[in-house]
């Protein structure tokens, strides 16, 4: 008898039609019919000719076409005499020992308040996100390194709006001085000043688009990532919000800058403060199986989950919400993408 081993980095998720097949460890996703996730789910408790002996003459065909398929991209290999038990299933178990993973900061210039930056020392945050209103100079930028060096921050992604300023010399300048500047983006820039080629330590893109805090939220396919720490959060935990603390432009904060509910304002309470509210962890364990929609989604294991923007549908017993969110305009039911912001019946949610 021989049997059909699934390696244990693939990773099966069935949405209301199809499935997705994720190679995590080659970071890549793909398509395909649920009929393929039935055989699947045939051949982890039955030999292959077992699940041969299922179909009629005709459907022999179509399981051999797709196990031939699983072997050609190597999603598993055959075994004679009964299954290969070296390969142990993989742990589905998310662990980050961090109090807290991320700061996103809106602010109108990158200056950092003195409690803010020992806040962050305490917490040992790691990763930081600012959104920058104004115009800021290469200064700015190196001073800004400079209240980090020799902390636990280790990378920083910084959006701001394109000056005049920002040619090919500055850049160059903050790429021999910039250690933790990983993701610059400068928004507003109708003509790139120079081809931003992969030259720099740090990612460089000059955008057109007039960036906001209301622009994030948006589900594309392009923003689809198979990451294995990405992928086990977001089955574990929620994808956007976990381990996640903001602050807006007004010093407000929040589990993200664009969200409602404020926990303190940065003027007055530190962010070990506001992590003591009761209700500062209540999104974090939100997964996508408990949003409506995306848990009939193939997709919700690789995408992210906004809860500022959502179509505000549907709350469950704590009053959280779980609603679609308002940025996607894919069907999981049909397959089917469309232009979110064009959807009749996202009006409401829109105007609000």
């Amino acid at each position: 008898m021989n049997y059909f081993n699934l390696y244990s980095n693939i990773l099966l998720t069935k949405g209301a039609n199809r499935m997705l097949i994720s190679d995590l460890q080659r970071r890549q996703s793909e398509i395909q019919a649920l009929e393929l996730y039935d055989i699947i789910e045939e051949f982890k408790t039955n030999s292959v000719e077992e699940v041969f002996s299922f179909y009629d003459d005709d459907s022999k065909e179509m399981v051999q076409e797709y196990l031939d398929f699983l072997l050609e991209k190597e999603y598993g290999f055959i075994t004679t005499g009964d299954w290969d038990r070296n390969f142990a299933p993989l742990s589905l178990d998310y662990l980050d020992y961090n109090k807290i993973s991320n700061l996103f900061i809106e602010r109108n210039d990158l200056t950092i308040q003195p409690g803010l930056i020992q806040s962050i020392a305490n917490l040992q945050i790691k990763h930081l996100v600012i959104y920058c209103g104004g115009n800021v100079s290469l200064s700015d930028f190196l001073k800004l390194e400079a209240n980090f060096e020799n902390s636990t921050v280790d990378s920083i992604e910084i959006f701001a709006p394109y000056h005049s300023e920002i040619d090919e010399n500055f850049i160059q300048l903050l790429n021999k001085k910039a250690a933790r500047i990983y993701n610059l983006v400068f928004f507003n820039c109708e003509n790139e000043p120079f081809k931003a080629e992969n030259a720099f330590k740090f990612d460089l893109l000059f955008s057109p688009q007039n960036l906001k805090i209301s622009s994030c939220g948006k589900v594309s396919i392009d923003y689809f990532d198979t990451n294995i720490t990405k992928v086990l959060e977001a089955i574990n935990h929620n994808s956007c919000l976990n381990k996640k603390i903001g602050i807006d432009i007004h010093g407000n904060i929040k589990n993200c800058p664009a969200m409602p509910q404020s926990f303190g304002n940065i003027n007055q309470n530190t962010l070990e403060q506001a992590l003591t509210h009761p209700n500062f962890k209540d999104y974090w364990n939100l997964t996508k199986e408990e949003i409506e929609t995306c848990k009939d989604c193939e997709f919700r294991n690789i995408c992210t989950d906004c809860r500022a923007y959502t179509e505000q549908t549907h709350f469950n017993e704590q009053g959280l919400d779980i609603s679609k969110p308002l940025k996607c305009g894919y069907n999981p039911y049909t397959n089917e993408w469309e232009e979110w912001s064009t959807n009749p019946l996202k009006y409401k949610a829109i105007e609000h």
